[in-house]
């Protein structure tokens, strides 16, 4: 027996229009009326039987029309309105399953048909039809529904993450918080792999079975020859593409950009084939390419470019010297190639010791921060911070591992491939609008774009998640089929949700400014159901960063704070 059992008494009112999925229906009752909200579910009948139509009241309209026959304003008519947009049907019955909801339309309703509001015991029994619906094992609870929260909403997860997510959300919205809830819930799987961009150590409270944390090293680190084994990981210059070793070296502004890009590739390619040759690994020698992640000594590369940049050749007259071709053209590259390895604070990409030069060991790498809980017996979850990178090569090195992540399942036999998500908070730092971006954030993001449009067929997903939806680059957004979106102040964050919705939902978006910190309005493939949720609260809290100013501004003040931070701003390390 269907849910709704609604008596024609009941009806609020009667369809007066039909549009593609939108239906105008007259309402009878002024009381009635009042008690209607914008963003509330209605019940249509359908035009066939065993079948209801769901919808969103999205305007709500009370008008006063004198007919051409009245006299006096006392005998002028009210037309009461109820615009709702269409989401789904619920059927009574399908195959041997009883009441269940789908989102398509398998029919309209006739002009006439009866509606409903849907409230009380009857919007009980249907957010427990929605939750139930989705409620299996490629489902889990993310919190409870605002309009019932006897009801438990539940997002899909294969769906959350093969068609990419979005998160956005103001400071203090709650963001972080449904990120570690999600996080909570993907480290309980026996197989789980995920990678979180941390980029403020904001994450570093969520432990437990499932999760690692790893940093990438900071000055402190690279003294102390903390490695791997301390959860400390090295990205060797070696692994960047040929483009990033190009933004990181080379000035574009030199008038010798040129001719050092191309100086650089070959010099490169030279150092990577003596590298291969050395070490008996001729095999490679046919295949590999500049792109191919080889190790080779830096300090070759710079003592070849040193060659380069000093070299003299035979002159016209016999026993005569001449300034080479390329003489003196490469000093501000090695300039700046010299200043790069001695940066402390770059330590992780020039100073990872001998052990980052051995063949094997992005192996060690990959298998420790790409591997998943069964293959490691450690955390599925890897939570990756990188609070000590400079912000000026941020993009590279986010990309970077990205990267990594991408060409280790692109090169995985399709039969042993095992799926990945990569978590980017802060998103907006190193995806940036192509319009606001400069050549290292190009590399970036033509990256995460590859991997927004290519990702799925790989088994690699994205969860984008930033505070400043308008900062992030457009393509990405647009590659996102899943919506979570936080209380949103700014007008132009808004607009770019609102932009992504489907028109149908238009209006359901202006509650964006309203929401209550730990409120989501989720649309999209995961959801069966465009919901408001109140999402449960993680069972550790990550570190917001949110400061209590008043309250610290009557307590006691740290001895030696300033002589702290001083210090650790010198040595480049807290």
């Amino acid at each position: 027996m269907g849910i709704f059992t609604y008596k024609d008494e009941d009806a609020l009112g009667q369809v007066a229009s039909v549009d593609t999925a939108t239906v105008i229906v007259e309402v009878n009752d002024i009381e009635q009326l009042k008690r209607l909200q914008v963003n509330r579910l209605a019940v249509l009948q359908s035009s066939k039987p065993g079948q209801h139509l769901i919808g969103l009241i999205t305007q709500v309209t009370r008008k006063r029309q004198q007919p051409a026959t009245a006299d006096t304003e006392e005998e002028a008519e009210e037309l009461n309105l109820c615009k709702i947009s269409l989401i789904g049907s619920l059927l009574d019955r399908d195959g041997l399953r009883t009441n269940v909801f789908r989102r398509t339309l398998e029919s309209l309703p006739e002009i006439d048909a009866n509606c409903f509001a849907l409230e009380g015991e009857f919007l009980t029994a249907f957010m427990r039809v929605v939750s139930q619906a989705v409620g299996d094992a490629s489902s889990f609870a993310i919190g409870k529904y605002t309009l019932d929260e006897n009801a438990i909403a539940f997002l899909n997860g294969n769906k959350l993450f093969q068609r990419h997510a979005f998160i956005g959300g103001s400071t203090g919205s709650g963001k972080s918080w449904t990120t570690a809830k999600i996080i909570e819930k993907v480290a309980d799987l026996a197989s789980a792999n995920a990678i979180v961009f941390d980029l403020h150590g904001e994450y570093s409270p969520l432990v437990g079975k499932g999760i690692s944390h790893f940093k990438v090293a900071g000055p402190a680190d690279v003294v102390a020859k903390k490695t791997l084994a301390d959860g400390v990981i090295y990205l060797p210059y070696w692994l960047l593409s040929y483009e990033a070793l190009v933004a990181l070296f080379v000035d574009r502004s030199d008038q010798n950009a040129p001719n050092q890009a191309m100086l650089m590739s070959r010099e490169v390619n030279n150092a990577k084939t003596a590298y291969l040759t050395a070490g008996d690994h001729k095999e490679l020698l046919a295949d590999f390419t500049i792109d191919s992640p080889v190790p080779f000594a830096v300090e070759a590369l710079l003592a070849s470019l040193e060659a380069i940049n000093n070299e003299m050749v035979p002159g016209a007259k016999a026993g005569s010297e001449k300034m080479g071709e390329f003489n003196s053209k490469l000093s501000r590259m090695i300039a700046r190639l010299e200043n790069k390895i001695s940066d402390r604070r770059l330590g992780f990409l020039f100073q990872g010791g001998a052990d980052t030069l051995h063949f094997d060991w992005l192996s060690h790498l990959a298998a420790a921060i790409f591997g998943s809980t069964a293959e490691k017996g450690a955390g599925g979850v890897k939570i990756i911070d990188f609070s000590e990178v400079p912000s000026d090569v941020l993009p590279l090195i986010v990309s970077l591992v990205a990267r990594l992540a991408f060409a280790i399942q692109q090169w995985t036999p399709s039969d042993l491939r095992h799926p990945v998500a990569l978590l980017c908070d802060e998103a907006h730092l190193y995806i940036p609008n192509r319009s606001d971006a400069d050549a290292s954030d190009d590399i970036s993001i033509s990256i995460f774009e590859r991997i927004a449009k290519e990702g799925r067929k790989y088994g690699v997903s994205l969860l984008v998640i930033s505070q400043r939806p308008s900062e992030v680059n457009k393509t990405m957004l647009s590659q996102c089929s899943n919506f979570i979106s936080m209380r949103l102040t700014n007008a132009d964050d808004q607009a770019v949700i609102k932009k992504l919705l489907p028109d149908s939902l238009g209006s359901f978006s202006d509650i964006l400014p309203t929401l209550d910190t730990g409120e989501a309005l989720i649309v999209g493939d995961a959801s069966l159901l465009p919901s408001r949720i109140r999402v449960d609260e993680p069972l550790v809290k990550p570190n917001g960063g949110t400061v209590d100013f008043w309250t610290d501004w009557q307590g006691p003040v740290g001895e030696r704070r300033i002589d702290t931070a001083i210090l650790n701003w010198r040595k480049q390390s807290i």
